[in-house]
């Protein structure tokens, strides 16, 4: 399973906002999602969660995974600056 590392690894607040985690791939945005993201649903999530599987299958570019997961970090509130 492609495990690419993303050019600009994107950080954000888990477990309250009491702990940082750093995303550097697919890989990682996906178990992000699944496990510690704040509010499962939404149209940003469902975007990232799907962007994240085809990267990883080789259907999608690790780029494109990692603008959606960005994006659905903005809409959740938990991107790190």
């Amino acid at each position: 399973m492609p495990t690419e590392i993303w050019q600009t690894p994107i950080e954000v607040a888990v477990g309250g906002g009491d702990h940082f985690k750093t995303v550097k791939n697919s890989r990682e945005a996906l178990e992000t999602l699944m496990t510690c993201w704040p509010e499962r649903g939404g149209k940003s999530f469902a975007i990232a969660k799907r962007a994240c599987m085809k990267s990883l299958s080789g259907e999608a570019e690790h780029a494109a995974a990692a603008r959606a997961f960005l994006e659905a970090a903005i809409e959740a509130g938990i991107l790190r600056l």
